[in-house]
């Protein structure tokens, strides 16, 4: 009997199954920016979900080769100006460039698309599926959402700060850049027709969503088998900015400290955070007080941190108590009622010997400690100012942004449910991942830039860029053409800071930069920059200059607003001239004409005043002599 009703159970459990996928396969996301909690959520369709992924997962683990590659992608912008970091995708056949907010908590990577008939001005140019010869559209099916006229599948997105993005499902070839072992890939992305509030006004062109579902890149990839179950982010520091993430397996650091996270609580990636300390002492909370509604929730697009109301009310007086010396003062925003001091000075290396260090404690007993650059940041109006990064959430989700994992490699291990957390310097992170990855280097020759040209992100088949040439030769200076679009034609550009921009973001000695050339009208310039080798070398090298010319050709370099908008218009790499014989040798010549010049005039000088001495010293042999000359001796 209890044969013959397997097979009904397992019709009907399949039967289920195939009804929760096309259930979620295209739900809205729910999510909060910034607060980022869902605005609907059915947890037990969710935790069926969560079960099927379990299931795929573990599929996936037995089909894993041995060895795969992962994505190793750099991260551009930084939390104060911009509020988000970004990375550079690469969409399309050819491909066509975008920079996208990193976010975990979004479920769907999307750009907008050339037809959109209500997209803000962003970054790069539009989406254009008609240049892309390997664009399909996703046809309207089951499954999916369709649009009007029942041809295509759409998504819809829609955030609780009144921001919207909805458009149409394709998919195309994405790349991931020339640092990435990962060649491209095909996968499913939003083409947006219509997008409002902050997505609308943002200056990223859209979002890489990273989160857990059916249409999140990072499930897409692991469901191809191309990379495991994980992924990395690493942000940089309060006055740096930028940094790295890697799609797919790294290995695990030994100080990485891990908290498990629940894939079945919600749909976001959460932590088990169960105290908070400040200056070693615990807060005196409620037990639990971190894990209501969906618990404590990571999220990388949300800029700042989110506590229950009585937690940051604790919080906020443990941080004033440890720094009641400092002044407090009004925030740079009046609409805001932020918590501000003054007196602490600029350098942010130093906050640690004035605001107290604050641990995070997991229920498994692990401890992160977080320095001040996790929990503050820096006031824009009033030098030496600070303000907290932490607020209260009227709801009694606990939700950390990306403040609370500056200069914190943060890994997302979800085949193990587990996400780790290790304090390092996320800039040089980034460059050792860049030199691990990198193509040989290789000589470069001058290009004249298209500005509308995208340039291909995947390395040739000898591993070099397409702008390298084989041979070998040194690189005697660089010079790069930019212009630059100020959003005040009142106010000057300030050159001296343009060339210390420039040089910390293609990571050379700000004494390599050089201004060449300006010319200016109203508030256009045409500035020529040149990168010359370090003082104590001839040439720059080629891994130096492969890294100059890649990020100046893909358009890696970002500055403040106040610099207004640039576009790279030209650059050119000089070889080292060889210099001939008299070349080489004149500098010595030079000093040895001029070192025998002036002994020959001291000679002549030297000849010249013996000569008149001699003749003033003659006298005549009958003349007479002094009489002080005569005088007898004594006897």
């Amino acid at each position: 009997m209890a044969g013959s009703g397997t097979c009904p159970h397992l019709t009907s459990f399949l039967l289920i199954i195939t009804a929760v996928i096309c259930f979620n396969l295209f739900t809205v996301d729910a999510k909060h920016r910034p607060m980022l909690l869902p605005l609907q959520l059915s947890s037990r369709n969710h935790s069926q979900q969560r079960h099927l992924d379990n299931i795929r997962r573990l599929l996936h683990q037995f089909r894993l080769p041995p060895s795969t590659p992962n994505a190793r992608m750099r991260l551009y912008d930084d939390l104060l100006s911009h509020g988000y970091y970004t990375t550079r995708l690469w969409i399309g056949t050819p491909p066509q460039e975008f920079a996208l907010i990193v976010d975990t908590g979004s479920t769907v990577t999307y750009v907008p698309c050339s037809s959109c008939a209500h997209c803000g001005k962003h970054q790069d140019p539009r989406f254009q599926p008609d240049f892309s010869s390997t664009y399909q559209p996703v046809k309207c099916n089951p499954s999916c959402n369709c649009d009007d006229e029942q041809k295509q599948c759409t998504y819809d997105r829609r955030y609780a700060e009144m921001s919207s993005s909805s458009g149409v499902i394709g998919e195309d070839v994405i790349s991931f850049g020339n640092e990435s072992e990962l060649v491209p890939q095909r996968a499913v992305f939003g083409c947006e027709n219509r997008e409002t509030g902050d997505l609308y006004s943002q200056r990223a062109d859209g979002i890489m969503g990273l989160g857990r579902g059916q249409l999140s890149i990072m499930d897409q990839l692991v469901d191809k088998n191309v990379i495991g179950d994980s992924f990395s982010l690493c942000y940089g520091g309060m006055d740096v900015g930028g940094g790295a993430m890697v799609l797919g397996n790294i290995t695990t650091p030994p100080e990485m400290v891990f908290s498990h996270s629940d894939p079945f609580r919600s749909p976001y990636y959460n932590i088990e955070l169960k105290e908070l300390h400040v200056a070693g002492k615990r807060l005196k909370l409620p037990v639990g007080v971190f894990d209501g509604k969906h618990g404590t929730v990571m999220d990388s697009g949300t800029t700042y941190a989110y506590l229950p109301k009585d937690a940051f009310v604790a919080f906020r007086d443990a941080i004033l108590r440890e720094v009641h010396s400092l002044k407090r003062v009004r925030g740079p925003d009046p609409s805001f009622d932020d918590i501000c001091v003054s007196g602490a000075g600029r350098d942010a290396s130093q906050l640690s010997k004035i605001f107290p260090e604050v641990e995070m404690v997991f229920n498994n007993g692990n401890k992160l400690l977080l320095s001040p650059e996790n929990y503050l940041f820096r006031h824009t109006k009033l030098s030496g100012a600070y303000c907290l990064g932490i607020f209260p959430n009227s709801e009694s989700t606990t939700l950390l942004g990306g403040i609370v994992v500056r200069n914190t490699l943060v890994t997302y291990d979800r085949s193990n449910d587990r996400i780790g957390f290790l304090k390092t310097n996320c800039s040089e992170l980034w460059r050792r991942v860049q030199s691990s990855v990198a193509p040989a280097p290789a000589p470069l020759v001058s290009q004249r830039n298209d500005t509308n040209r995208k340039v291909p992100p995947a390395p040739t088949p000898n591993g070099s860029p397409p702008n390298v040439l084989p041979g070998s030769f040194h690189i005697g200076f660089i010079t790069f053409d930019m212009s630059i679009s100020t959003n005040d034609s009142k106010s000057k550009l300030n050159f001296k800071e343009l060339g210390e921009l420039i040089s910390k973001e293609l990571e050379v000695d700000n004494s390599q930069v050089r201004l060449l050339n300006v010319s200016s009208k109203g508030n256009e310039y045409l500035v020529r920059w040149g990168i010359f080798p370090a003082s104590s070398a001839n040439y720059i090298s080629n891994s130096t200059a492969l890294s100059i010319i890649l990020r100046l050709r893909d358009h890696h370099m970002q500055f403040p607003e106040r610099f207004g908008n640039y576009k790279l218009v030209e650059w050119n790499a000089e070889p080292q001239r060889k210099s001939s014989w008299w070349q080489h040798h004149f500098q010595a010549m030079v000093l040895g004409f001029i070192a025998a010049l002036s002994l020959s005039t001291i000679g002549i000088w030297l000849f010249l005043r013996h000569r008149r001495q001699s003749i003033t010293a003659y006298e005549p042999v009958a003349s007479p002599i002094a009489e002080q000359e005569l005088q007898p001796l004594q006897s």
